[in-house]
């Protein structure tokens, strides 16, 4: 395979034949984690963290350990994961066994939320295919939380899937308190490709410090919304084109999903997606979401609805997180509606204060960082709404999404 060849993660098919012909078979890899710290991958589940590191931290735990593919994806604007398992479960698989043979670990366990069928099912057929025994498939709740390790972890144990506090970290005490690895399956994928050809293969995508491609899920106003594979560090506007263009003057941009950040449209050519130019920018990368916002809908309608959402998705556990955010999307919803007084920005900008940083995960952290960069990004529009209320735009379509997942909590 080139260097430069794309795609490297969404090719080869479903089959065990069409994958060993793309990818050939799996190498035996003397020193998994000295490549993977060599190609210098970071998680693809939102945080970026080294890879290697975490594998590291398991290899070097006492005691049974596990592999969790953690295919959870709970966030409704992406769909990378899913749309990953359905073309190429067996290059997921590899990545997970790989990483099992590289800690230690005997049990592999994928996590699939009840709603991915098509994934859960290609998954099904590929561990059929392979008379695979080591891997268990497990069903997990439908929830925006449900994909955060300790969570997840907690489902797996037969518990309610709440977040716990850490540390101590799944790597050190994890599902029935072994030394336990969570990574999502974009991650798997990659680290299956570096045990394949390498690391300097795997860097020859990339940056310096965020090497590679990745999966994205670009939606809103675009001609051919989807998941896409891309070198890190391609532009926005790039992406923009590989998905057809806008289909109409866009008004603003997100990026991460709903802990993500809002960019005005007019940026859109000069941010550029890799680690360092992100956090340069004052955005993220997140689960690799990405959503054109047209000018046709209405900012504020859709941050209060998202948020007022965000509020529903609380574990049910923390104070901050269940009355913070909700407090924060109730007043929203007030300047939404033109009922919000003239202190009612300075409000909002003090009890994001006082739930960041607070709880056993960071769900109020996300949903406030949301917030603060849709206060800056749409700051006229949040004005006008708080002065005159609803304006034409309120009535149309809803451009993000609020799916019927369930709590947390329940």
């Amino acid at each position: 395979m080139s260097a430069v060849e794309l795609p490297r993660l969404l090719r080869g098919g479903g089959t065990l034949e069409e994958h060993l012909e793309a990818h050939a078979p799996l190498p035996a890899e003397p020193d998994l984690i000295d490549a993977c710290a060599r190609a210098g991958l970071r998680g693809r589940g939102g945080a970026l963290f080294p890879a290697a590191v975490k594998l590291q931290a398991v290899a070097g735990g006492r005691g049974a350990r596990t592999v969790v593919v953690n295919a959870a994806e709970g966030e409704p604007m992406s769909a990378k994961d899913r749309v990953l398992l359905e073309r190429a479960p067996h290059l997921v698989l590899d990545g997970a066994l790989a990483a099992a043979a590289a800690v230690g670990a005997r049990d592999v366990i994928a996590a699939v939320p009840g709603s991915a069928g098509r994934a859960a099912a290609a998954l099904e057929r590929a561990l059929a295919q392979r008379a695979e025994r080591r891997v268990r498939l497990v069903s997990v709740p439908d929830a925006f939380l449900a994909g955060e390790e300790t969570a997840l972890l907690q489902a797996l144990a037969g518990r309610p899937p709440r977040p716990r506090l850490t540390p101590p970290w799944p790597a050190e005490r994890g599902l029935n308190r072994r030394p336990t690895l969570v990574q999502n399956p974009e991650t798997l994928a990659h680290l299956a490709l570096i045990a394949r050809h390498g690391p300097d293969w795997f860097r020859a995508l990339g940056t310096e410090t965020h090497p590679g491609s990745t999966l994205v899920t670009v939606g809103g106003c675009v001609h051919r919304p989807g998941v896409y594979e891309i070198e890190v560090g391609m532009d926005l506007a790039g992406v923009v084109r590989a998905a057809g263009g806008a289909t109409e003057r866009v008004r603003a941009v997100l990026t991460g999903g709903y802990h993500g950040t809002w960019v005005d449209g007019a940026r859109t050519p000069a941010v550029r997606l890799d680690a360092e130019s992100l956090e340069a920018a004052g955005l993220r990368m997140g689960a690799g979401a990405i959503v054109l916002l047209p000018s046709s809908a209405c900012p504020v309608a859709e941050v209060a609805r998202v948020v007022g959402w965000l509020a529903e998705q609380t574990a049910g556990q923390c104070g901050p997180c269940v009355h913070g955010v909700a407090a924060i999307a109730c007043q929203l919803d007030a300047i939404r509606a033109g009922r919000a007084d003239r202190l009612a920005i300075a409000r909002l900008d003090r009890w994001s204060a006082q739930v960041a940083g607070r709880g056993a995960c960071h769900h109020p952290d996300g949903t406030v960082d949301f917030v603060a960069s849709a206060l800056e990004v749409f700051e006229a529009e949040v004005e006008m709404h708080r002065r005159f209320g609803p304006c034409e735009q309120c009535g149309g379509r809803a451009v993000l999404a609020t799916p019927a997942h369930a709590r947390l909590a329940a």
